[in-house]
């Protein structure tokens, strides 16, 4: 399939992960080669659904509790940002799958900074539009504290503008490790009343 891209931003997927207990409390995620695309979310994962329940990141917008959609569905984050937030921490590498991740990609720069609505084109199709940064908190860190003792307390403060972003699927399709990734920026505008 041909993938009409202005940008010329092309990535590479590094690394697909998912996480399959809906009931494991832990954050951390395991690798696996393919995965589908729904427009739930990651076929498998406990992050998909079409909805989801309100949170502490929505009490300025709803009640805790409230169903709303699920714009979370996925995790991404880059290689690039992986690894200097690695040595920023002083700690040989940093695992995605401390950190919840889904998809792990290189070759897109400042991957963390991407505009919300952002798309990324995958080879088979499948399309995700970026919702927003996926911010920094304490689970990523109690896990990086668990496997590099007095490390995880400044994971927050390390992982500003670095801790990847969050999307949901606009078209289904399979992603396979390998599959390269066209970057379609949204149109720039700044609002001059926030």
């Amino acid at each position: 399939m041909t993938i009409l891209n202005p940008t010329k931003i092309i990535g590479n997927v590094e690394t697909i992960l998912i996480n399959k207990d809906s009931k494991d409390e832990s954050i951390e995620t395991k690798k696996i080669d393919k995965v589908e695309a729904e427009f739930a979310g990651l076929a498998g994962e406990r992050h998909s659904g079409l909805t989801s329940i309100s949170d502490v990141r929505y009490l300025r917008q709803y009640p805790s509790g409230t169903e709303i959609r699920n714009t979370r569905q996925i995790t991404i984050l880059s290689r690039e940002e992986l690894t200097s937030m690695a040595a920023d921490l002083d700690i040989p590498e940093l695992m995605p799958e401390w950190l919840g991740a889904n998809l792990v990609v290189s070759g897109i720069p400042e991957l963390s900074m991407l505009p919300p609505s952002t798309r990324l084109m995958f080879e088979s199709g499948a399309a995700l539009v970026i919702d927003n940064q996926n911010r920094p908190c304490r689970y990523p860190a109690d896990v990086i504290e668990q496997k590099h003792p007095s490390k995880g307390g400044l994971f927050v403060k390390t992982a500003k503008d670095r801790r990847g972003l969050v999307a949901w699927v606009e078209r289904e399709g399979g992603i396979t490790t390998g599959d390269s990734i066209a970057v379609h920026l949204p149109p720039k505008r700044i609002y001059a009343h926030g």
